[in-house]
């Protein structure tokens, strides 16, 4: 338990003491006129409170993320504890805050966009193409994932549960951001955040009690306890497999979203950095309930692949079965409607900003104004269309590259918030440093992670070597070009 509170106090002191660093570093300036001041059209630029600004983003960026994950990770044992608090702190939370504040110095732009003004055109055209099917995906697995468990919850086919759900998607990508989106996230937001909070509460009260025992990072139990040590290596595995949390590129592809309704830029600490401090309190207390509720990290992969016995039948535990055995256990009946709710709203509020972004990401490729409702459509409608085919087909391959994809464009918006801060002749270490270790972490995931899981399955030295290097490389190119930048600033 002491683990658990302190990683809980760390992540609730850096919103307060590295969160302010990182606002003083990047330049955050109140007179500076924003996007939604500028621009504002009433549909996408549409200025809105913070506080409702800093629910969406949340909301946007944890979806089931930070609890799945979460919980996954957790099979790796008390060492996700470090990656999820180091991770969220230095990297997650940076990268989300250069992301959308970069967003609204730059008129809302989408994120090719943006990071092609850094990188240049080569990167921003090749992430345009990305981003579009990393959004896709992400879009049809929170179509269908919610459309499994509405169907087996209910009567009801799946095919009529994909019509409703991505009904709403269409109404929620098309409207103004503050009739649905705007509207309806802060409720699903406090089901979340009250679903979390519950949690983690009754875990510290039943580990007070002795009812159980909750794990403790220490230098013996830093190592890796999953029932598959071979195919799922602890470094880099890890850290894919626990992306929302500590560190998600996805996050940057919905930060622009809310970049083109905030009035302040002083409140892009509260709405990026502080969310992404949210998001690792969330997935800290899965992480910890997972390993306490089935007895340790031991416990939680003998559930996982052998399994426990659940009503009578003998059940392998997945993710969302350990969802809601936890909260059913821990929280009554209250618990059992809660966790219902968040394995269906959680996937449906990262579906349904998934779209729009993708939209909206689209549009800005194309130049092309969304202002008409009939400009929308002709964005959109193509979109759903793939989409709705992608439905009737196997996914599970394309989800595989998904966990890895997030991690490269997190690795790509680092390298470019790093420019950003050369060209302002700043210091650059705060981004280079995790850029480069996000480097290391995607060169040689590729390299060591089996072929079912986007890698070549190779022995993991030749992966750690290749990973340094390529890190190496990015890292001492950076140093020696922005060298060059600062004299010619005569700095």
């Amino acid at each position: 338990m002491i683990t658990f509170l302190i990683s809980i106090a760390l992540l609730v002191a850096a919103y307060f003491v590295y969160g302010k660093f990182i606002e003083r570093r990047f330049g955050a300036d109140p007179k500076i006129k924003t996007p939604v001041q500028r621009l504002e059209d009433g549909v996408d630029y549409k200025e809105i409170k913070p506080w409702r600004a800093f629910v969406i983003q949340f909301l946007n960026i944890a979806g089931l993320g930070p609890i799945f994950g979460a919980v996954l990770g957790a099979a790796y044992g008390p060492a996700a504890y470090l990656w999820i608090v180091l991770g969220c702190i230095f990297m997650g939370a940076v990268h989300d805050y250069f992301s959308g504040m970069l967003s609204m110095r730059h008129d809302g732009m989408s994120l090719p966009d943006m990071v092609g003004r850094y990188l240049g055109k080569a990167v921003k055209h090749v992430l345009l193409f990305f981003v579009s099917i990393m959004l896709l995906a992400v879009g049809v697995s929170f179509v269908v994932g919610p459309a499994d468990l509405l169907s087996t919850l209910t009567s009801w086919p799946k095919e009529v549960w994909l019509y409703i759900v991505f009904a709403y998607y269409l109404l929620a990508t098309l409207l103004p951001i503050d009739k649905i989106i705007g509207t309806i996230y802060p409720y699903m937001g406090a089901a979340l955040l009250f679903m979390a909070v519950g949690v983690g509460g009754m875990m510290i009260v039943k580990a007070f009690s002795g009812e159980l025992a909750m794990p403790e990072l220490t230098l013996h139990s830093l190592k890796n306890y999953h029932a598959d040590p071979e195919n799922n290596v602890l470094v880099p595995m890890l850290f894919i497999v626990i992306s929302c949390g500590a560190i998600s590129g996805f996050h940057s592809t919905q930060s622009p979203l809310i970049a083109r309704c905030i009035a302040n830029e002083r409140h892009g600490r509260l709405i990026f950095y502080g969310a992404m401090i949210c998001e690792g309190i969330v997935a800290m207390i899965w992480a910890s309930a997972a390993m306490s509720y089935f007895g340790g990290p031991e416990g939680l992969n003998a559930a996982a692949t052998e399994g426990i016995m659940i009503d009578g039948v003998l059940t392998k535990v997945t993710p969302a079965i350990a969802v809601d055995l936890i909260c059913r256990s821990w929280l009554g009946k209250v618990g059992a409607v809660i966790a219902i709710i968040g394995v269906i709203v959680c996937p449906i509020t990262s579906g349904d900003t998934a779209f729009r972004s993708l939209r909206l990401t689209l549009a800005d490729g194309l130049k092309y104004g969304q202002k008409p409702l009939v400009n929308r459509l002709i964005v959109a409608i193509p979109v759903f269309v793939v989409a709705f085919i992608m439905c009737k087909v196997e996914f599970s391959t394309i989800w595989n590259y998904v966990g890895i994809g997030n991690q490269v464009l997190a690795m790509t918006v680092l390298w470019a918030g790093a420019a950003y801060l050369v060209r302002n002749g700043k210091s650059h270490f705060i981004l280079s440093i995790p850029a480069a270790f996000l480097t290391f972490v995607c060169v040689s995931y590729f390299l060591i992670a089996p072929y079912a899981s986007g890698g070549l399955d190779l022995k993991p030295v030749a992966g750690y070597v290749a990973g340094i290097v390529a890190a190496l490389a990015l890292f001492v190119w950076r140093i020696v070009s922005a060298r060059k930048v600062y004299c010619g600033m005569n700095l």
